[in-house]
């Protein structure tokens, strides 16, 4: 993944050494959510994040030199699914999710790639990932499963 800045944040390629830094973010960052539904686990929310670790297709976002979060774009079935995008608390409401989110979907809209995410129900998120295009595809009692599709080329 090439690196892409903005004044204030950068993507940089995750590697191994950045694991406990993001299972330790998603920790903080889903706790208030997973509470609300019941589902919060100290152990088990950490165990998830590093079982399931992609550094290949992982990047790390670094907002002013500091580790600022994390995100993974990976293959899935028609094009990509977008996991672990977690912004450190106190960098919330500065547009940089946003930001990061239009740089990825900007790549995946060139290669004409849908793009699937889940988020937990009632997460403001939820909302983020509709104004860039996210659609409702299904959902249960956890789970909202969004879907973007590339938009149409015109000749």
């Amino acid at each position: 993944m090439h690196v892409r800045t903005t004044q204030s944040w950068a993507l940089r390629p995750a590697t191994p050494d950045d694991l406990e830094a993001i299972v330790e973010l998603r920790a903080v960052v889903m706790r208030p959510d997973l509470v609300r539904l019941g589902r919060y686990d100290e152990h088990r929310v950490r165990q998830r994040m590093r079982d399931s670790y992609l550094p290949e297709y992982t990047s790390v976002i670094v907002v002013d030199g500091q580790f600022g979060g994390s995100v993974t774009l990976r293959p899935y079935e028609d094009g990509h699914c977008l996991e672990s995008f977690f912004i450190a608390e106190e960098l919330h409401g500065r547009g940089i999710g946003s930001a990061v989110l239009s740089a990825l979907l900007s790549r995946t809209d060139a290669e004409g790639a849908v793009v699937r995410l889940n988020v937990l129900q009632g997460s403001a998120a939820r909302r983020l990932y509709e104004r860039h295009g996210f659609v409702l595809e299904r959902e249960d009692p956890v789970d909202v499963f969004m879907v973007r599709r590339p938009p149409v080329r015109t000749a």
